[in-house]
Order: C-alpha cells, then structure tokens, then sequence
C-alpha cells in the first residue's frame, strides 16, 4: 500500500491574487514592496527576500498551484511538498500528466509522463504523485549524494523500505538513471537525520574510508550522548554540525547550546574518543570532511572514488 502523506508544507509566506480585494496605492504589478511569484501572483518582497532558496521554490509551487489546481506535482515539486530535502532552488516546476505521449518542457515548467501506470493523491486539495514514485524519480534525476538524502528522508519520514522501494523501480520500464537510484536506494538508512548527514555518509563511502556506524549511544561519565558517525575500533567519532541545532536566530540558546556541546565533546574525549567535527558545506566541498577525519586519526582501507567526489554537490537541475 502505498504511503499517503496527511498534510503537505505550507507556502513559506502569503501569496496575493491581482484579482484580490482592491487596497489603496498603485496596483500590485507597479508596488515595489511586492515581488512576482508568478503572474498575477505576488508576495511581499521583504519576506521573500528573507527566504532560503528551497523555501522560494515552495512558494512558486504553491503559486502555480493556485493558478493550476487541477496540477498533479512530481519530483522536486512534489518533495518541497512533502518535506523532503530540496537542493537550492530548482529551475523548473514539475508536474505529471498521463494523458501526454512524451515528456516536455514550456516556461520554467516541465511536464512529465510514464509508459507505466502512476498512483497519484490529492492531500488538502493538491495533487502530488505517490510518494514512493517521487523517491524513485529523484534517485534517477539527482546527484547520487543528493538522491540518498532524499531516500533517507522517506524512509524516516513515512516508513518506507528501501528493498520495496527497489521493486517497485523495477517494474518500471523507465531505464533514465537506474544504476544511480539502484544506489541511493540501496544506501538508503531511516538513521540518517539530515541531508548532511546523508551526504557525509555518501563522501565517507567515496573518500575509501571504512564504513562508519550510526547513531551509536555511549554511555559517558553517568550520561548517554549519541554520534552522528563512530568507527569503534579506531576510537573517533564523525560529527556533522547542522547549525540550526545551536539555536537559531535566539543568542542565548545558541550560547548554551554551543557550551553543552563543549561539554560533551570535552567528555567523549577524557574517554579516549577523537573527534572529527564537519558542516554540510564542509560535505558537499568534501575537502573539510575529509581533512577532518584525516587529522582524527582514520585512515583509508580503498581507493577514492574520484568521479562519485566530483558528482558531490553537483546539482544542475537547480540554480
């Protein structure tokens, strides 16, 4: 059966119609306090400026939802929807259409279609392709680090199982990009908690380190901390700092935050632990993860994966 999402993520901020109630001053189109989402559509151009590139992309899907509501999305669009990770800001919105004999693109729009039979679903009046095809679709399309991310997310997000997510791809006679999703789909983990951590594992792999363990707990003077990524034999643990965990936009928390991980880390080590500390742009540049774990101690057991590196953050369906 397939995964049915119970809700689908808001437009990041208000979106206006030209037709909405008449307010005083120019009209919209003229308003320099506003920004064109898409035509007669518009929102307020402070608040999108202050957007992440993947939130800016969430509101044009929602745009051209309002414009378009008969659209059933997919790939990108669809997982901006559904809370899976987005890369940047993709170039093109993408929705799916049965009744077409091939594929096109018009505009920032791309129109896809299937040889095969594809469920969809409507969640709070929007139509979106089954979950498990936007996971499929992706790990086809996007970067092999990029598509794991997107697997990882699924599997914790709605519980799916890779192996049925690989036979279900299987009875697909669609044949674009099968070696990266079989892949992505067969690295996929729920245990990954952010797409760094996925992209990490994906550079760990191609950098011909050993293949770590997730998540492990240690139990450390009366106190149970928990590691993104732990080689035992070798005594090092991988952390890949997501920032938004030091609070935010909130100086107090972050402060704390930032001495309870001090504190942690300062206690791993007493233990014998070394610790390798990288970001998400230290992943995707793969050279700072690398160096990092390096300079911790552990050692290559393969060859690097020189192609798969450079593949890294390499994402031309997005600006």
């Amino acid at each position: 059966m397939d995964a049915v999402p119970r809700t689908l993520r808001a437009s990041p901020t208000p979106l206006m119609f030209t037709s909405d109630t008449p307010r005083p001053g120019p009209p919209l189109w003229r308003d320099e306090s506003l920004v064109r989402v898409r035509t007669g559509i518009y929102a307020v151009r402070a608040a999108w400026d202050a957007l992440p590139p993947w939130d800016r992309y969430l509101a044009r899907v929602h745009a051209f939802a309002l414009t378009r509501p008969d659209a059933v999305f997919s790939h990108e669009s669809a997982a901006a929807l559904l809370g899976l990770p987005i890369f940047g800001h993709p170039r093109t919105i993408h929705i799916f259409d049965a009744r077409r004999a091939k594929s096109v693109r018009y505009g920032d729009v791309t129109v896809h279609t299937s040889l095969d039979t594809r469920p969809t679903c409507t969640v709070v009046g929007i139509g979106l392709t089954a979950v498990e095809d936007v996971v499929i679709d992706l790990c086809r399309a996007l970067p092999p680090a990029f598509g794991v991310a997107v697997a990882d997310a699924a599997l914790r997000a709605f519980g799916l199982e890779s192996e049925r997510l690989l036979e279900r791809a299987a009875l697909q006679r669609n044949a674009y990009g099968a070696r990266r999703m079989r892949w992505a789909l067969t690295h996929a983990t729920p245990l990954a908690e952010s797409p760094a951590e996925s992209i990490s594992r994906a550079v760990i792999e191609w950098c011909g380190f050993p293949s770590p363990r997730l998540q492990v707990e240690h139990d450390v003077e009366g106190r149970i901390f928990r590691s993104d990524f732990c080689w035992p034999e070798q005594n090092i643990i991988g952390e890949c700092d997501g920032w938004l965990k030091y609070g935010g936009e909130d100086p107090v928390a972050a402060a704390e935050a930032v001495r309870a991980e001090k504190r942690r880390e300062d206690a791993l080590r007493r233990e014998g632990w070394q610790i390798a500390r990288w970001d998400y742009p230290g992943a995707v540049g793969v050279t700072a993860l690398r160096n990092a774990l390096t300079a911790a101690g552990l050692r290559q057991v393969r060859r690097a994966e020189v192609a798969a590196l450079a593949s890294v953050g390499r994402n031309v369906r997005s600006k």
